[in-house]
């Protein structure tokens, strides 16, 4: 197949798959992903309603449907009751705050997020700016490290962003005193995680309270800061999915979205370490006054040279210089401006005596130099500087000192770090100073699949809904170019340019000097009558120069003949004779050349 139409049919193809593409991406793509959607055409009867071609045709609807727990669970909440049943909202006063915003009076509310795609969809929001908020739930029954994994999952969204604000949830430690009423800053609690933000410091927070066996004292460890970005999960709006797996073996993932932001182990990978050091430096030990920390002395047994000359300058005038002549001792390199004029409103008694501005005076523009000449200075070469004795290794150097290792008095070795304390309830104690923050489908299992499955029916339902709605690439390269008009000359030329190839493949051609048709009869061969022609030019082209070379010799003869009888007037009849039988002769060698140029032409 020729080669245009192969490039044909490759454009036309690639156009097809581009425009299938938008079609994809305007009606949501493939659903697989995003769990058992039901999704309802809402296709009116045309018979009732006659379609308008101007009118797109609508996009599918996802229909929500309350996730429904498949398995075990400590702790699920949807939030569709669309009441705060269960939640018991705090009453306690921040210690060390101002009375003004001391207590606890954030409100809550539940409700649908902000241009729900999903209608009935509802979640728990934090309504308050500026204030301190605080709202627990109990757990189903309550959480023992033993050798089940935990499994803690929820979704947020900050619907009108994020200035300076966290939205982490508290497992609450099963303590004497596990009042709710009274939540607070100080409530212990045994795992801290999820996200927080205050200026460009975006975390995701993941921080457990580990009891010292010895002291019987908490310290929080925290764990390394993810590599990932984090900052589109603050500031897109959209609900995303926070998931902290802590398994028996003291491993740990942390996933957003499902997709793993961060993981490590609980002996190795926070901060300060579960396990303290076996030896520490004494705290009594004090560096000896004798002790010597130089590695290098200055050498006591050196002595400064008797011809060192500390006093030498390190430049001195060249005496070999000479001044250049035609230099201008007595003309200053700068001159007042002769041209410039006091100004009208200068007064001598405010600004001074007024004085004309410098410039360079023009008559040293052609000298060498003007005002004082003096020589130029070069490197001294008896410059030594100042003596300095050499330096030299430190017989009683005794290294940098440190203080001696003892061993820890405080050492204990856990080995076990998973085995924490055990939590009854959930909590969120935030300051923010942004409002409608949304919290939703909280889970608090051991089963990975009960927690993706929950996950599946909630979040991914949010996301298939978000899909739907979402423009296809048409609709966003529109929304796009709003936004950026520049981007209109871009999508000018991505079109321009396919149809300037398929006009140059498919609508042009080379043609050949003649159109012949196609028969059985033979065709003349283009290329040897061409040949054939140009060989008959060039052999007239030689005949018309043999021709006049031979008529400019005759003519020349001829000339010679008339000039000679008219300077001798009586040549000889002899001489006559032997002009006549040269021009001859050469008449002759004229006329091989033209038959030898003849045959060779035919040949």
């Amino acid at each position: 197949m020729d080669l245009k139409l192969w490039l044909c049919l490759m454009l036309l193809g690639l156009s097809a798959s581009v425009m299938s593409t938008d079609e994809d991406d305007l009606y949501g793509g493939d659903g697989d992903d995003d769990g058992d959607v039901d999704v309802e055409d809402d296709i009116e009867d045309t018979d009732e309603k006659p379609a308008v071609q101007s009118t797109p045709p609508p996009l599918p609807r996802v229909t929500y449907k309350a996730p429904v727990l498949t398995g075990d669970a400590h702790f699920a909440e949807s939030f569709d009751s669309g009441t705060l049943e269960g939640w018991i909202l705090s009453k306690a006063k921040k210690e060390g705050a101002d009375e003004d915003i001391a207590k606890y009076d954030g409100k809550w509310e539940v409700e649908e997020m902000k241009d729900s795609k999903l209608p009935g969809d509802k979640g728990l929001v934090l309504k308050s700016r500026a204030k301190h908020h605080a709202i627990s739930a109990k757990l189903k029954n309550p959480f023992v490290f033993d050798k089940h994994p935990l499994i803690v999952q929820y979704e947020v969204s900050f619907q009108s962003g994020i200035e300076c604000g966290g939205a982490y949830v508290k497992l609450l430690s099963k303590t004497s005193d596990s009042s709710l009423d009274n939540f607070h800053d100080k409530t212990p609690y045994t795992i801290m995680f999820g996200p927080d933000k205050c200026g460009e410091d975006y975390k995701l927070h993941f921080i457990f309270r580990h009891k010292n066996p010895k002291t019987g004292e908490f310290e929080e460890k925290h764990a390394k800061r993810p590599d990932a970005d984090l900052k589109s999960y603050f500031t897109d709006k959209k609900v995303h999915l926070y998931t902290l797996v802590l398994k028996p073996d003291n491993s740990y993932e942390i996933l957003v979205d499902q997709t793993v932001v961060n993981n490590g182990n609980l002996l190795n990978d926070m901060t300060p370490p579960v396990n303290p050091p076996q030896e520490i430096e004494d705290p009594d030990d004090k560096k000896p006054d004798d002790w010597d920390e130089r590695p290098k002395i200055s050498d006591p047994d050196a002595v400064k040279p008797e011809d060192w000359d500390e006093d030498a300058p390190a430049k001195i005038p060249d005496e070999n210089a000479e001044k250049p002549e035609g230099w201008l001792d007595d003309e200053p390199e700068y001159i007042a401006d002769p041209d410039a004029e006091k100004p009208i409103d200068w007064d001598e008694d405010m600004d001074g005596e007024w004085e004309a501005p410098q410039i360079p005076n023009p008559k040293c523009q052609s000298a060498p130099g003007c005002g004082e000449w003096k020589r130029p200075t070069i490197d001294n070469p008896n410059y030594k500087g100042k003596w300095k004795a050499q330096m030299i290794d430190n017989p009683n150097y005794q290294g940098i000192w440190k203080p001696r290792k003892i061993q820890n008095p405080h050492f204990f070795e856990d080995q076990h770090p998973f085995r924490m304390i055990p939590f009854f309830a959930v909590g969120l104690e935030l300051w923010s100073m942004t409002s409608d923050i949304l919290f939703d489908n909280f889970i608090i299992c051991s089963d990975r699949s009960v927690a993706e499955k929950w996950a599946e029916d909630g979040w991914g339902l949010k996301r298939a809904a978000d899909g739907a709605s979402e423009p296809g690439v048409v609709g966003q390269m529109m929304a796009a170019a709003e936004e950026r008009p520049w981007l209109w000359v871009v999508y000018a030329l991505t079109v321009a340019l396919p149809l300037f190839l398929v006009i140059l493949f498919c609508c042009t051609g080379k043609k050949s000097g003649e159109d012949y048709k196609k028969t059985d009869a033979p065709q003349p061969d283009v290329k040897e009558e061409e040949e054939e022609e140009g060989e008959e030019e060039e052999n007239e082209k030689g005949n018309e120069e043999v021709e006049a070379d031979k008529e400019d010799i005759v003519t020349k003869s001829g000339e010679k003949q008339d000039s000679d009888a008219e300077d001798s007037g009586s040549r000889s009849q002899e001489e006559d004779e032997t002009n006549t039988a040269t021009t001859d002769k050469k008449t002759e060698e004229l006329r091989k050349r033209v038959l030898e140029t003849t045959e060779q032409n035919k040949d």
